[in-house]
Order: C-alpha cells, then sequence, then structure tokens
C-alpha cells in the first residue's frame, strides 16, 4: 500500500499527469473561489453594522474564515472535481504501469457527474458538521481526518472500480476489502491537509485507487477475457 501511494505520487508530478493535474487544480480553484465568494456575500447581506471599523473588523474576520472553510470545503471539491477527470487519470495511469492488461472502459460522463454531485453533497454535509466542532479540540480534526478518509476512499476506489465492472460489483469489491481500502483513504487525507498542495488530492486519489484496485483484484488471463476475482468469486469485466 505504501509502495502504491508512493508511485501515485510521483506519477501526479510527472509529465504523465501534469497536463490533467493543472486542469484539476483549475477547476478546484475555481469552485473554491466560487463558494469563497458566496459565503462572504452571504454574511455581507446578513450583517448590517453601524459602524465602518465594525465592518472592516467582519471583513478581515470573513477573510481568515474563509481560509479555515477552505480546508474544510477542500474534500467536497475534490469529490466533484474527480468526477470531470478520473477516468483521464485512470487511463493514463492503466497504460503506464499496466501495459499488457486492457484498459478500463470510461463511465458515461453524466453518469460520473451525476455521482460526483451525489458526493459532492454528502461530503460537503460531513466537513460541515466537522467545521461547527472548531470549539472542540481535537474532536473536529478526528472526524475530518476519519470522515474524508472513508468517504473519498470510498468515492475513488469505486469510480476506479466501475471502469472494469457495474457499480454493484464495484461497491462489493470495495466492501469485501473495506481495511485497505479504508486505510488508502488514510494516505490521501494528509495530502487534503496540506495547503496548496491538496489541489492535487483528485488526481493522486484517483491514482492511488487504480494501482489500489489491480493490487486487490488483479485481472487473471488479462487479455483473455477473464474477470477480476471477489472473494474467489470470478466477475465479468
Amino acid at each position: 500500500m505504501i509502495a502504491a501511494a508512493f508511485t501515485a505520487f510521483g506519477q501526479v508530478f510527472s509529465p504523465l499527469l501534469r497536463g490533467v493535474l493543472l486542469k484539476s487544480i483549475a477547476l478546484a480553484i475555481a469552485l473554491l473561489v466560487v463558494m469563497a465568494i458566496g459565503l462572504n456575500a452571504a454574511l455581507q447581506h446578513l450583517a448590517t453594522l453601524p459602524y465602518p471599523w465594525l465592518d472592516t473588523t467582519v471583513a478581515i474576520l470573513v477573510g481568515v474564515g474563509s481560509l479555515v472553510g477552505a480546508l474544510y470545503l477542500m474534500p467536497a471539491t475534490a469529490a466533484l472535481v474527480a468526477g470531470f477527470f478520473l477516468d483521464d487519470v485512470a487511463e493514463t495511469v492503466e497504460r503506464a504501469s499496466y501495459p499488457a492488461d486492457p484498459v478500463g472502459a470510461p463511465q458515461p460522463l453524466g453518469r460520473s457527474i451525476l455521482a460526483s454531485l451525489r458526493f459532492f453533497g454528502i461530503v460537503l454535509a460531513v466537513n460541515i458538521v466537522a467545521l461547527l466542532l472548531l470549539l472542540v479540540p481535537g474532536v473536529n480534526v478526528i472526524i475530518f481526518f476519519v470522515a474524508n478518509a472513508y468517504l473519498l476512499s470510498r468515492e475513488y476506489f469505486e469510480l476506479a472500480a466501475m471502469r472494469y465492472r457495474s457499480p454493484e460489483e464495484a461497491r462489493a469489491l470495495r466492501q469485501a476489502n473495506a481495511v485497505p481500502v479504508f486505510l488508502a483513504g488514510l494516505l490521501i487525507v494528509p495530502v487534503l491537509m496540506v495547503p496548496i498542495l491538496n489541489l492535487a488530492t483528485p488526481v493522486f486519489g484517483t491514482a492511488l485507487m487504480v494501482h489500489l484496485h489491480r493490487r486487490l483484484a488483479p485481472l487473471p488471463g488479462a487479455g483473455m477475457g477473464s474477470g477480476p476475482l471477489i472473494e474467489g468469486r470470478k466477475v465479468s469485466a
């Protein structure tokens, strides 16, 4: 697992994925800016203060709050961005790292976007709860770390697995390997918590789960129509 994480991390910043990384970062920044502008506008609309110095103080607090909030909004943004670029990242990693194996089939764009939007809502709700727990030292950090490790690992792994199987089969594979998938998620969250570096989370998470999926469900007899195995049971690709 650690080897897979190092391999994925190295590929993220290599010429192999540089183009999609830049596109992913640009989209993530755009989404965060839109959310920050919306939050700022909402707070200014709700708060009408009688003194100019209070307006200045509130503006500063809102700016600081936006920076803190960006950390908690980044997981949701990463989940949304993944839907647009997962297939590009996955196919590049598959061709480079597993040239002898068949390349997975890309998901229909509509299905990918709908799944990402649904997951965006779930991750956003969880991180808003974590943000509200800022006044409880330690607890919010634990919730942020564990919840995002579970949610992001589930999202990225199932999306990577669905390139070779149905959504139901991908879910079954993830459930059958819940522990290693979650542990892989624990390797994604530290990247998510580092400013600037966290913009690469969608690309890193996708590449890592492509490697993990291949290790958990290798393609036996690749090129001969064989499917991967789930707990000893063959599943058609």
